[in-house]
């Protein structure tokens, strides 16, 4: 992944959901009565401004990390009698709440129509077959085994890895039983596997649900062959191209490529000779891998090569695909998944059974979304869906400055009859601004820590 694909996918995404989400309050406030002032696409002086014939300033500001919606409002500065009746106080208290609510909504309902498209236009997936199963893991004395394909977590169907990391990430911190059905290798029988859990996971920083049942993906072998070979690595600098088949190193055969990356690994520093393969003549070579570190902070090889493209075979894919006409309601169950996922995680954060170091700033999504963009266009449009329930859900919480503070502040005024008095409100907007600050901070932090 290259910085271009980084910055561009962090763009499109951003773009596309905050853009909606604007649009959303743009679009039911102007149905309710209210003159917009400004809808603007990012923060800052403005790249680019026109103003519509309905008086709307539209905007494309410097700084792309978010967006507003400027609504003519007495509270904001003094407004002509004449359009007193187009300002956003003045309209009934159900009117601000439908105007507040529709930006959430407009994430939600952009969700539902990504993951329509998806299902409409087909995409394939890897069947969940298990590759290994480590000695003494969770998985391991309960019974899994190796070539199973897990059919269901917890009785919820789960037809890729994907619904299976889902259904397991529901489960962090918990404790009970885990159940797994599985069908094993060349067999038509389902069984019933259940693993106990004691506060699993419970505050990792950096949880893998599958690593920690002892359960492996199986994954075809790959060949030790150069795949893309960064300019500056250390790889390109001793010599070595793309489409080189590795034969040794130090004289000891490499039959695949995980073990040539565990060599490499074991190198830090320290040169190798590597036996290679280039259009059908062995060439030798003295490589030395650079230096980094890895996860737990001990110095690993590493060379700036990639692995070639992974051919998966055929009985170990799945083609997920819907009519357009039936695709609404997987899409909608899709959607529903993932809203309870994320509320699921923000009451385990808060609870403590999960660890607030998974919460990311924009460094983190700028990673995830040229991650997903390198990955092809089903891979962004999922991970613009995912991210838009994320946004969604998040900015609903009721915290004062978010659109679900708002709408506390509406509710609370239609329970009562009145709204709160406005130094009640300023409190609150001081209280949330105290906690939307702690958390920006927060995943400022936990992004620079991960580079």
């Amino acid at each position: 992944m290259t910085m271009f694909e980084t910055l561009l996918g962090f763009v499109i995404v951003l773009t596309v959901i905050v853009t909606v989400h604007e649009f959303g309050h743009f679009w039911v406030a102007r149905r309710m009565g209210v003159r917009v002032l400004r809808f603007s696409l990012g923060f800052g002086g403005p790249l680019y401004a026109w103003t519509s014939r309905a008086g709307t300033e539209f905007v494309l500001a410097a700084i792309p990390l978010g967006g507003y919606v400027k609504m003519l409002d007495e509270r904001e500065g003094e407004v002509a009698p004449a359009q007193q009746h187009l300002a956003f106080n003045r309209k009934p208290v159900f009117a601000r709440i439908a105007i507040v609510a529709a930006g959430p909504i407009a994430n939600l309902l952009l969700a539902w129509l990504v993951y329509w498209a998806v299902f409409v236009l087909g995409v394939e997936n890897v069947k969940p077959v298990i590759g290994e199963v480590t000695a003494g893991s969770l998985a391991e004395r309960a019974g899994v085994q190796s070539g199973s394909e897990i059919i269901a977590v917890d009785e919820a169907i789960t037809l890729t890895w994907q619904e299976v990391s889902i259904r397991l990430l529901s489960r962090l911190g918990e404790s009970g039983t885990l159940q797994l059905t599985v069908t094993p290798s060349k067999s038509n029988i389902h069984e019933v596997v259940r693993i106990p859990l004691d506060n699993w996971l419970r505050g990792t920083e950096d949880p893998d649900p599958l690593a920690a049942l002892g359960i492996s993906p199986y994954r075809p072998a790959i060949p030790a062959v150069l795949g893309e070979v960064a300019p500056d690595g250390a790889a390109a600098a001793a010599g070595l191209r793309s489409a080189d088949q590795i034969v040794a190193v130090d004289g000891e055969p490499i039959s695949d490529w995980q073990q040539w990356v565990e060599r490499v690994r074991q190198h830090p520093g320290q040169a190798m000779e590597v036996l290679f393969r280039r259009e059908g003549v062995d060439l030798k070579l003295l490589v030395t891998p650079q230096e980094r570190k890895d996860e737990a902070g001990r110095a690993i090889g590493y060379l700036g090569v990639g692995a070639p493209p992974v051919v998966w075979p055929p009985e170990l894919l799945r083609e997920i695909r819907h009519p357009w006409w039936s695709a609404w309601l997987p899409a909608a169950e899709k959607v529903g998944a993932m809203m309870l996922l994320t509320l699921d995680s923000i009451q385990k954060m808060v609870t403590g059974l999960i660890s607030v170091d998974q919460i990311g700033g924009p460094i983190t999504i700028a990673k995830a979304a040229g991650s997903s963009l390198a990955s092809g266009a089903t891979a962004l449009l999922g991970f613009i869906a995912y991210f838009s329930i994320s946004l969604g859900i998040l900015n609903l919480l009721p915290i004062p400055l978010l659109d679900g503070g708002h709408l506390l502040y509406f509710l609370v005024e239609a329970v009562r009859g009145k709204a709160l008095s406005e130094h009640a409100q300023m409190i609150g907007l001081r209280i949330g601004l105290a906690i939307l600050a702690a958390l920006m901070l927060l995943a400022l932090y936990n992004d620079f820590r991960q580079l």
